[in-house]
C-alpha cells in the first residue's frame, strides 16, 4: 500500500478523491461544458507515488492543490500532479464511459508530502513551472467549488478515511510533458511560500 507523510506520520489512503473542471479557464481550454453539479472521481491507493515518470507523449500533467483529510476534516495541504492518458479519456467521455483507464492508473497521482493546514483556506494559491517556465496559476477565488464545499459535497455520498486526499482540480494550462521535463510546484499563504515541491520526469 502507498503511504503519505505528514507531521512526521506515515499515511496510507485508502483512496484520492478528484474534482474535476473546477476551473473555468481550464474547462474552456479542453472544450468541454461547465458542469451542472460537481465532477467527482477517484484514484486508487495503487495511483499514488511520489515520483513523475513519463507514460508516453499522449499523458499530460495538471497540476493541483492538495487537502489531506482526518477525521472527517481537512487537515493537511499539499501538491500534486494529476496525470492523465488524454487519448483515451477523449474516447471513453465520447462514449460515455468511465475514465479509469485515463486517470487511475498506477503512477497517476503525483503527491508532495502534506504539511499542517494552518492557514486560511482563501489565502492559499499555487504556481507550476515546468522547465522554470510558469505554466499553471491556481487561486482559491478561481475554485468553482470551495475546498470546504468539496468536503461536505463528498461526503454527501462516500465515507473518507484518515490519510484521503482531495485533489481540488487544476487551473488552465495542463500540457504534455517529456522524460527529463522539470517540474517545480510552489504553494502559497498570500505571498508567503509555504510548500515547494520538484520532479524531474523519469
Amino acid at each position: 500500500m502507498k503511504t503519505l507523510q505528514f507531521k512526521q506520520q506515515t499515511l496510507t489512503p485508502s483512496k484520492v478523491i478528484c474534482i474535476g473542471r473546477n476551473y473555468v479557464e481550464h474547462i474552456k481550454e479542453l472544450g468541454n461544458e461547465i458542469p451542472e453539479n460537481m465532477v467527482v472521481f477517484n484514484k486508487p491507493n495503487s495511483a499514488i507515488t511520489d515520483s513523475l515518470y513519463f507514460i508516453d507523449e499522449t499523458t499530460r500533467f495538471e497540476a493541483e492543490i492538495c487537502f489531506l483529510v482526518e477525521q472527517n476534516k481537512l487537515s493537511g495541504v499539499g501538491v500534486g500532479l494529476d496525470l492523465t492518458k488524454a487519448t483515451i479519456q477523449n474516447k471513453m467521455k465520447e462514449k460515455g464511459l468511465p475514465w479509469e483507464r485515463a486517470k487511475a492508473f498506477d503512477g497517476s497521482a503525483v503527491l508532495s508530502d502534506f504539511i499542517a493546514l494552518d492557514t486560511p483556506l482563501e489565502s492559499l494559491s499555487m504556481k507550476l513551472f515546468v522547465n522554470d517556465t510558469l505554466q499553471q496559476h491556481a487561486t482559491y477565488e478561481l475554485m468553482m467549488y470551495k475546498p470546504l464545499e468539496m468536503l461536505e459535497e463528498i461526503q454527501s455520498f462516500m465515507s473518507l478515511e484518515d490519510g484521503d486526499v482531495i485533489m481540488s482540480g487544476t487551473p488552465k494550462g495542463v500540457a504534455n510533458y517529456k522524460r527529463g521535463d522539470a517540474f517545480q510546484i510552489e504553494l502559497y499563504s498570500d505571498e508567503e511560500v509555504i510548500l515547494s515541491q520538484t520532479w524531474q520526469a523519469k
